[in-house]
């Protein structure tokens, strides 16, 4: 991300959820009524020629975009299922625009964190005011360069509490932290949440990664460069070791399954990313 600008990527992935927001019920893969108000209208008009032109998919991967509606829908489903189990906060990091604060049912009887750059996050509280006055009460803002400040320091200085159980969401995130950068946050996961605490997050098989030129030199433009992936067969070695257990894995074939039938059946999907999700062992393990 560029200095002293906000993410365009983010903006971006609310602009996908705006556009598949105005489809009939019936084709909707995910529903986001929010994303539509905090961006501009003439970009949804615009972006939806592009889309339906096939143009985008000359400069990425083909069915990109239908891997970021099927993310969203997972993630959102993944997360209604742990407000029904009892989950008492969520942790949204690299939040960009994401709404689920806003749309998720019962998600107000949490304690949401959204955490991101303090650039990116001074856009969406500006447009967020004109939809919501006063912002919903159980949302905290956290604004965090993680160049230079703790990502740990920043959120039990803003009432984080690590006895609560937690759902920690990381949606297209990973891919542009360094390796370190990762083992970082999931360090703080690991160690500073509730046993049975949980992760999700999507990321890039390696393999994948190093086979997407193209890409990479688009979002390298835009200063919002990729350089995380885990290689294809490898997540449980990789989370396991790093204090989690119970790793899931759910890859595009899946989505597919889950989300794709009758008039979705034909939407192209990519391929080479996955979703991962896992929890935090007991005390000990």
């Amino acid at each position: 991300m560029r200095k002293e600008q906000s993410s365009a990527t983010a903006e971006g992935m609310a602009l996908v959820r705006a556009i598949e927001a105005q489809r009939p019920e019936d084709r909707r893969i995910c529903y986001d009524p929010i994303a539509c108000s905090l961006i501009n209208p003439v970009a949804v008009f615009l972006s939806k020629l592009v889309i339906r032109s096939g143009i985008h998919d000359l400069l990425g991967t083909p069915g990109t975009m239908t891997y970021i509606l099927a993310r969203e829908r997972y993630i959102d489903d993944f997360l209604n299922a742990s407000l029904i189990e009892g989950f008492d906060q969520i942790v949204i990091l690299g939040a960009g625009f994401d709404t689920r604060a806003y749309r998720i049912p019962k998600i107000e009887k949490t304690h949401v964190f959204e955490v991101d750059h303090p650039d990116t996050q001074a856009v969406k509280l500006e447009r967020l005011t004109k939809i919501f006055n006063p912002l919903p009460k159980h949302i905290t803002f956290v604004p965090v360069d993680f160049n230079t400040q703790m990502l740990g320091e920043r959120l039990q200085g803003s009432g984080y509490n690590e006895s609560d159980k937690t759902l920690f969401i990381l949606q297209g995130v990973t891919m542009y932290l360094t390796p370190e950068g990762v083992d970082t946050t999931l360090a703080f996961i690991a160690n500073h949440s509730k046993p049975g605490s949980a992760v999700i997050f999507d990321y890039f098989y390696s393999e994948t990664l190093r086979e997407m030129k193209n890409t990479r030199w688009l979002t390298g433009m835009i200063g919002e460069r990729y350089f995380f992936g885990i290689d294809q067969g490898k997540l449980e070695e990789f989370l396991t070791s790093r204090g989690f257990h119970d790793v899931r894995c759910v890859d595009t074939e899946d989505l597919k399954r889950f989300y794709f039938t009758g008039p979705n059946a034909g939407r192209v999907m990519s391929i080479g990313a996955a979703i991962a999700s896992a929890r935090v062992n007991k005390a000990g393990e």
